[in-house]
């Protein structure tokens, strides 16, 4: 792996391995310690989202190290006007407990026009309760609509689904934010965990004495424009799952992959919300 960091644009880099909070909040106390396992490795990027209900189980994983750690939330688009957007921010500053969120996103496209959204991200950031915004679950037509609004071309990051059974934003999504600089954050970059078992995964991950887990993460950041954020609810997944920045796949590897996922040769609907 090349390049082991993310730059935002006010200079800010980032682990481009982070860590996914989707569905934690059951098992408080080891989830807790998990994620400060995390930034204490270095996976200072914590996923979360008003939608999961666990914005205060990050807040209470952080509160010693907030300095350390940069927070991603999201906006139900149920929540998405201009008036909305935030008052749904000062929500989840409060469950937060902090003054500010590193990295704002709407979290799918909703009935409000992305104009009143970003409208009030732009606010929010001028307030400096969050330092960056971006979107979710947007495919490229989106995208460009977001460009061309006033202040778009702010969008700090695009949240959607790639894995290797996922691999569709390839054929177009993923070539169009490197040209626009827009990072894109890998949500379930493990595929739910179908795929540890996989014969190819497994004979690769032999040849570099790792596990199949490290070997998909390190394919979803073999491009330096892409975030990887797995959810490890427990510290020896947060420590598997950080090793994978240490692999190098070759083209061997890479080819072998390919053969087993292949990569789309037309444009697929974005999968996700």
């Amino acid at each position: 792996m090349t390049h082991k960091f993310i730059t935002f644009g006010n200079g800010q880099k980032v682990c481009r391995l982070g860590q996914g909070t989707y569905q934690m909040g059951t098992r408080c106390k080891d989830e807790i310690a998990a994620l400060r396992r995390g930034i204490e490795l270095g996976l200072t990027l914590i996923d979360t989202a008003e939608m999961y209900g666990n914005e205060d189980l990050v807040g209470e994983a952080v509160r010693d190290c907030r300095d350390r750690a940069f927070i991603v939330s999201k906006v139900l688009p149920g929540n998405a006007s201009y008036t909305g957007t935030k008052q749904a921010c000062e929500r989840s500053l409060r469950r937060l407990g902090t003054d500010y969120i590193d990295l704002y996103l709407l979290h799918w496209i909703g009935r409000y026009p992305f104009s009143e959204t970003v409208c009030a991200m732009v606010e929010l950031q001028r307030e400096g309760k969050i330092r960056h915004w971006g979107m979710s679950n947007l495919d490229v037509a989106y995208m460009e609509q977001i460009m061309a609004l006033p202040n778009g071309d702010d969008c700090a990051a695009n949240q959607v689904l790639y894995n290797l059974h996922d691999r569709g934003i390839e054929y177009d999504l993923i070539p169009w934010s490197e040209q626009h600089g827009i990072p894109i954050m890998a949500y379930t970059p493990l595929g739910e965990g179908r795929l540890r078992t996989d014969k190819t995964l497994a004979k690769i991950a032999r040849r570099h004495s790792a596990t199949a887990t490290q070997i998909m993460l390190a394919w979803v950041m073999r491009n330096d424009n892409v975030i990887a954020i797995p959810k490890a609810s427990n510290m020896a997944h947060v420590e598997e799952n950080h090793k994978s920045l240490d692999i190098n796949l070759t083209n061997e590897d890479l080819n072998e992959i390919d053969t087993a996922f292949p990569p789309p040769t037309q444009k697929i609907p974005l999968a996700g919300w």
